[in-house]
């Protein structure tokens, strides 16, 4: 048979046209490197699950479960200052029936995710 007049349609490696691996930025603290450890299973604190005993998928739900906790704490904290802004300051600071309902819907998301990440299913 002749050869096709046609590249082949099938994704090909060739370390030639590949690019460099960057190295980790060297702040720890940095955005990319934060991404990175969440990647890994970081939780809230930044820090991986310290129960050793799990398997590294339950480290890895526990940790988003630890996320989604300390961001529905943020965000019932945000509703709280909200309402106390509403009963006790003056009108124009008030942030809107639509920001806090934007918020609650944050903090039905957020629990749903933590409460999905915990479940163990046997």
């Amino acid at each position: 048979m002749n050869e096709s007049n046609f590249r082949s349609l099938h994704a090909q490696y060739d370390p030639a046209n590949s690019e460099p691996e960057r190295d980790a930025p060297t702040d720890p603290n940095g955005f990319v490197s934060t991404l990175r450890r969440i990647g890994k299973g970081a939780a809230a604190d930044g820090q991986p699950w310290p129960e050793r005993h799990q398997l590294p998928g339950r480290c890895l739900q526990l940790a988003d479960a630890d996320c989604a906790l300390a961001g529905l704490r943020v965000v019932a904290e945000l509703m709280l200052a909200a309402e106390r802004t509403r009963q006790n300051g003056a009108p124009e600071e008030y942030v809107g029936d639509r920001v806090m309902e934007g918020l609650k819907m944050a903090c039905v998301a957020l629990t749903a995710q933590a409460t999905e990440r915990l479940h163990c299913a046997d």
